[in-house]
């Protein structure tokens, strides 16, 4: 393994030097079930479905490609209070590095209780939990090295000998919890905050024998939308992560959304939204949405 190039040595180091950092979303207000196991079932509705796709930096190789999937919905209504919900949910994510050299894929089931803490139901404090598959994949058939290289690219026979690392596994378990609470106080304002943590059991992962205890990641996060004028309304939205200590992120912003006058039911309006959210000392990510 001493003449693996760049491609290699980049997604191998962020594993090792981050200490494995979790594949997640800039609008991460459109993930629930990777925000907050404490989200499952908290929605107006009968059923939830939720689905996310990012591929950053395509141009070098697909450095990072990743999508999500995930159902929730409420059970039980008829036998718990009308200000409780008990919601339950499925997750399914990828997350492919370097053009495929590092696969990663987690499949989730989720569980949460919000409970009334007023005679309306108005106020709600929940608490979710999740529990995660975890499958790791190192295919070292994808790998670049060295002695691949002449005139054409990366077209020639590496030397390099593996035994049985041609493909390397890893499977374990992980434990995701979470708290929130949310609230209003009249039909058209909605305010919450709340925090999750990950790998609270600290699974570990090796390919080759060295353990890396997998960090427990922390999120705080919140958000509220309530009117602004006649058929506008303001939806904003902050969330802080940090994970291994040094590894952390803050993202915030805020959207405006138009309601079509006229021509539609009161609980089933037509609403535009535009807005912008922003990574701290890094990008700008426009919204719109209908």
């Amino acid at each position: 393994m001493k003449k693996v190039l760049f491609a290699v040595v980049l997604v191998l180091c962020v594993g090792k030097i981050a200490s494995a950092q979790d594949p997640h979303f800039s609008q991460f207000y459109a993930s629930p079930l990777t925000l907050n196991p404490a989200y499952t079932g908290k929605f107006d509705g009968v059923l939830r479905v939720a689905g996310n796709y990012r591929n950053q930096w395509p141009s070098i190789n697909n450095a990072f490609t990743t999508g999500t999937l995930s159902v929730d919905f409420p059970i039980l209504e008829n036998k718990i209070p009308e200000t409780d919900r008990f919601g339950i949910g499925f997750i399914g994510l990828t997350d492919r590095n370097g053009n495929g050299i590092l696969q990663n894929n987690y499949l989730g089931a989720s569980i949460a209780y919000h409970k009334g803490l007023d005679e309306d139901g108005f106020q709600q404090l929940g608490i979710g939990f999740q529990g995660v598959y975890s499958n790791k994949r190192l295919d070292l058939t994808q790998a670049k090295f060295e002695d691949m290289l002449t005139t054409s690219g990366f077209t020639g026979v590496t030397q390099e000998v593996f035994a049985n690392y041609n493909e390397l596994k890893i499977n374990y378990f992980d434990v995701n919890a979470g708290i929130m609470y949310s609230g209003s106080t009249t039909d058209d304002n909605f305010f919450y905050g709340g925090i999750s943590g990950y790998h609270l059991n600290r699974p570990k992962e090796s390919f080759r024998g060295a353990d890396y205890i997998l960090n427990p990641r922390i999120a705080f996060h919140g958000g509220a939308y309530f009117p602004i004028a006649d058929n506008m309304s303001l939806h904003t939205s902050l969330i802080h992560q940090l994970q291994a200590g040094s590894a952390n992120e803050t993202v915030g912003g805020a959207a405006i959304g138009y309601t079509v006058p006229g021509g539609t039911a009161y609980d089933k309006p037509t609403i535009f939204y535009a807005g912008a959210w922003y990574r701290l000392k890094d990008a700008i990510i426009p919204y719109l949405g209908f």
